[in-house]
């Protein structure tokens, strides 16, 4: 039984949900996003509250009973509050500056690498060391930060490279002379 499915869905003040066929829009203070969802799955919008069924019980409808529910949920969130991923860059001449709407880093590499954002989100560098990506999609940050964080993984024995904020990166132990 899926349990995250049968949760409801609270729709904040200034949010609107509405119900194309298969296709859900959520429209809030931050903007706009629309989702296809899977015909077994049925939506109902109640008042302030969104309730989520399945049409039967097969695995297949329990697995996608919980992420339905868990894609409408962020959808609501994003267009309310927002979502935003943090990133540090750790490294004796690493950094990063804001050029525009791109973002160009140097980690080490020859050159510099140049980023920009995807679709809806955006990329703020308060410090040169610190990257805060922002946007109402919550696939797309957590994918732009991922993709920022490839740039340079951080390593395991001086830990330098591009990690997220609170990450914890094991050390090891480097090659001792005998």
């Amino acid at each position: 039984m899926s349990r995250t499915g049968l949760n409801p869905i609270e729709i904040p003040q200034g949010v609107e949900v509405t119900l194309d066929g298969t296709t859900v829009k959520v429209k809030g203070p931050k903007g706009e996003l629309s989702r296809e969802i899977s015909d077994t799955i049925h939506v109902k919008i109640e008042e302030n509250t969104i309730y989520l069924e399945r049409s039967s019980d097969t695995k297949e409808q329990r697995s996608l009973h919980g992420t339905t529910r868990s894609l409408i949920a962020n959808m609501v969130e994003g267009v309310s509050k927002g979502f935003q991923k943090e990133l540090e860059i750790i490294g004796v001449g690493y950094r990063a500056q804001k050029q525009g709407n791109k973002v160009i880093i140097n980690a080490g590499y020859s050159h510099p690498v140049e980023v920009e954002p995807l679709e809806g989100t955006e990329i703020d560098v308060p410090k040169n060391t610190h990257l805060v990506v922002k946007g109402i999609d919550k696939e797309a940050v957590g994918a732009l930060a991922a993709n920022i964080r490839a740039i340079r993984p951080p390593e395991p024995y001086k830990g330098k490279g591009i990690r997220y904020v609170g990450e914890y990166v094991q050390r090891k132990e480097g090659k001792t002379a005998k």
